[in-house]
């Protein structure tokens, strides 16, 4: 009998970063009542923190980022798009996603609410500092920075 043992030699940069820009909205639901606050919570876990997940946790922010601009949640979308980013998507990936918006919902669609939106600047932002050499968790912090819920575009305002 043959046993093979598999793990990382190394701890890569991120993997010590906590996920940015987690949900800040649900503890309204409990102004609202105790019970819904309670079912959605259970909700969020049984969705993004499943044990053995069928669809891991980046396919879920991209299919996630699609759904919400298909609703023109731009807001979501865009902090979807941060949280990918963080996780390790790739620019090569974002860069099919968004000739996807542009197929799937139409290039007028495209260029009057998604080319000025908060996420194709984040998007842009992203591919200007890799052409810079900027490393992924520099450019993580400076997502998470310029588009955190202080910005009136991207964040919870009370």
């Amino acid at each position: 009998m043959y046993h093979a043992h598999f793990y990382r030699n190394e701890i890569k940069e991120d993997d010590q970063q906590e996920l940015p820009l987690k949900p800040t909205v649900m503890p309204r639901y409990a102004d609202i009542d105790p019970a819904i606050a309670e079912l959605t919570v259970n909700f969020w876990n049984h969705t993004w923190n499943k044990d053995n997940p069928a669809i891991g946790i980046e396919q879920k922010l991209l299919l996630s980022l699609a759904n919400a601009v298909g609703a023109g949640r731009i807001k979501q979308a865009t902090r979807e798009l941060i949280k990918a980013y963080h996780l390790g998507v790739t620019t090569e990936e974002f860069d099919e996603l968004f000739a996807l918006f542009v197929w799937n919902q139409g290039i007028g669609h495209f260029s009057s609410e998604i080319a000025g939106s908060p996420l194709f600047k984040a998007y842009l932002l992203i591919k200007d500092l890799e052409k810079k050499n900027k490393s992924r968790s520099e450019i993580s912090t400076a997502l998470s920075e310029k588009f955190s819920e202080k910005n009136p575009e991207t964040g919870f305002n009370n």
